[in-house]
């Protein structure tokens, strides 16, 4: 289940640009393919910090991590056309979502409402070792 979707990102960005950031055929309309895979490789990059403090998948998508979809989704749209200037509000908005992933993937954050707590992120460590082998009494002829 992806956490945005086009409606999502038409809501944000105008037609005509989300036309020039995905029309690779020059049919003059949106390429929705572009826009599918732009989502997909966003939400494949939250799953990837989510997964870290989460069970994924997630019962239902919050609406943080849908707007951190959008927001990536659309700044990888941009990065598909290097000549074309990312607004510097989207790419902070990116670096911002960025740093709140990695916050969440450090259980430093959590996605709060009906979420469980985040799963043993494995900061805890356990050692077990077999009897000493050498003591003082042991050493005392070396």
């Amino acid at each position: 289940m992806a956490y945005s979707t086009q409606d999502d990102i038409e809501k944000q960005i105008p037609e005509e640009i989300l036309i020039e950031l995905t029309d690779d055929a020059g049919t003059g309309e949106v390429d929705t393919d572009n826009i599918d895979r732009a989502i997909e490789d966003a939400d494949d990059e939250i799953d990837s910090f989510l997964s870290l403090a989460y069970t994924l998948p997630l019962a239902s998508t919050p609406g943080l991590v849908r707007r951190m979809s959008v927001d990536l989704a659309v700044c990888n749209l941009y990065s598909r056309r290097p000549h074309l200037e990312i607004p510097e509000s989207r790419k902070e908005r990116c670096d911002s979502d960025r740093k709140l992933l990695e916050k969440i993937a450090q259980g430093k954050l959590s996605l709060g409402g009906d979420f469980p707590d985040p799963v043993n992120t494995g900061n805890s460590v356990e050692l077990s070792c077999n009897t000493r082998i050498f003591t003082r009494d042991k050493m005392d002829g070396f």
